[in-house]
């Protein structure tokens, strides 16, 4: 079989940008729970494929007839509310129930101004008081979402820290928190959506995050908000929202929150199966004539199936230098490519094109992953850098030394104070670096030729029981690891 390597695209790594995303999008259990109503809020790592999900939502419902407005970074600043708002330590208010509020204002008064913009004689003849208020109070204003959310969060700031009376701070308050202004619309626009549904796609949270006071209270307030309207207004009106992983651990206010609502959450997961089926359906793309082919098929006809690395199989060496992400299987396979056209390689390609691909994609993903956890661990590069050159096989001895020269050295990080060896090994752990040897019931859980997993493949391990650990593969490369002799 003769195939042309270089007409081949993976296609980009974000869904944003992915132009042939419909082409390819495979169908998770997570995406059809998301399209059917049953979730609100949808958690994932980075690269995980959350984006990709909300893009394809979006194509749907627009499909049905729905309205959808999807709400972009470029919509909100982090930093804007941190320079604009004040602190909660200059002012009695908890910032968390003020922006709840305020994101309620702002997905109502949106929905009423979307309805009006694509149907105003719609509108108008479902809803006389909001064609009124929306006529009185903004007609010819040109307010950006960010302007709608500042302006009502300054109006309770105003209150709560402002040269009033209590008994005057109560009552204006309530009113600001209740959303009196517009309690009498809201339920003429429950009336309205359920004529012409709206559904608010809120992406992307994390870019620009900063850890800040705001930055917290601002997405610990969207999902009270989020839980409040869709709790009140049904499937007329939804706000769904996606947010990474790691963020969502890092928001205590929201983490506490979450627990009463659960059965609202959905997280992404991939196996090693929906992976290959994902990466073989963007191959094929690019040669349909062999449509016909199944997924393995399809990535032996572009890979070597054996490897001469331990006879592994190409798609097994592959998928273990990730953390089952499909943005990592995108990156890998189109550095692979790159290599491959340069040293002007055969195909299927062999392992010494993949091999010569690889110290370049373990770079950028040990990159990737100590800025994916810099506000939780700050510094985590540097701990990565300690095992450099040295063995990725390791007892829990000699494990529990390292670590303990981490943790004591005078390179010291804040959150590493007065921490055991045992935290810095579940740290490692949780962030992908480390993997644990399988044992007794978790045999079940392993892939024919690999004994170790990893917090991707499981999410609950006791770690104190395990006896063996070795670094990621995805790491080895990078930080020129050997296997201990």
């Amino acid at each position: 079989m003769s195939l042309d390597i270089g007409i081949i695209n993976f296609g980009a790594p974000a869904a944003e940008r992915d132009q042939g995303l419909k082409e390819y999008f495979v169908e998770s259990e997570s995406f059809r729970r998301m399209r059917a109503g049953e979730k609100v809020f949808l958690l994932g790592n980075r690269g995980t494929g959350k984006s990709a999900i909300f893009k394809m939502l979006a194509e749907e419902y627009r499909r049905k007839g729905d309205v959808v407005v999807e709400v972009s970074p470029d919509e909100y600043s982090y930093e804007i509310f941190s320079d604009i708002m004040a602190a909660e330590s200059q002012g009695n208010w908890a910032k968390q129930a003020a922006y709840a509020a305020a994101w309620k204002y702002l997905f109502y008064v949106l929905a009423m101004k979307k309805q009006a913009e694509c149907d105003f004689s719609f509108l108008k003849r479902n809803s006389k008081k909001i064609y009124s208020y929306l006529r009185d109070n903004f007609s010819g204003e040109q307010y950006s979402m960010i302007d709608a959310l500042i302006s009502y969060m300054k109006r309770i700031e105003g209150v709560k820290i402002g040269p009033y009376e209590a008994m005057i701070k109560s009552k204006d308050l309530q009113k600001l928190y209740q959303l009196e202004e517009i309690c009498d619309l809201v339920e003429e626009l429950k009336k309205v959506c359920d004529k012409k549904p709206i559904i608010f796609l809120v992406d992307e949270l994390d870019r620009g995050w900063d850890a800040s006071e705001d930055a917290k209270a601002f997405v610990a307030g969207l999902f009270q908000a989020a839980v409040a309207i869709n709790t009140h207004m049904g499937a007329g009106l939804r706000v769904v929202v996606s947010l990474r992983k790691e963020l969502y651990e890092n928001i205590p206010l929201l983490y506490e929150d979450a627990q009463k609502v659960w059965d609202l959450f959905e997280t992404i997961t991939w196996e090693e199966n929906a992976l290959l089926k994902m990466i073989s359906k963007r191959i094929l793309c690019n040669y349909p004539s062999y449509n016909c082919l199944s997924d393995l098929e399809a990535w032996n006809m572009l890979f070597s199936e054996t490897l001469d690395y331990r006879q592994a199989k190409s798609f097994n060496y592959v998928v273990d230098r990730t953390l089952y992400r499909p943005r990592e299987i995108v990156n890998f396979c189109s550095e692979i490519k790159d290599v491959a056209l340069k040293i002007n390689a055969s195909v299927p390609i062999n392992y010494q094109t993949i091999s010569s691909a690889e110290y370049v994609y373990s770079e950028n993903r040990a990159k990737d992953i100590a800025a994916e956890y810099r506000f939780q661990y700050p510094g985590l590069m540097s701990v990565f850098e300690t095992f450099r050159g040295k063995s990725f096989n390791y007892d829990r001895e000699d494990l529990e030394y390292h670590c303990m020269e981490v943790i004591y050295s005078g390179n010291k990080m804040d959150w590493l104070d007065s921490q055991e060896p045992e935290y810095l090994i579940s740290v490692l752990w949780q962030v992908g670096f480390i993997k644990a040897q399988a044992t007794g019931g978790l045999k079940a859980r392993q892939r024919s030729g690999s004994s170790y997993l990893g917090s991707h493949q499981i999410s609950n391990l006791n770690l104190a029981t395990i006896n063996r650990f070795h670094i990621h593969p995805m790491f080895r490369s990078y930080f020129g690891l050997k296997e201990a002799k």
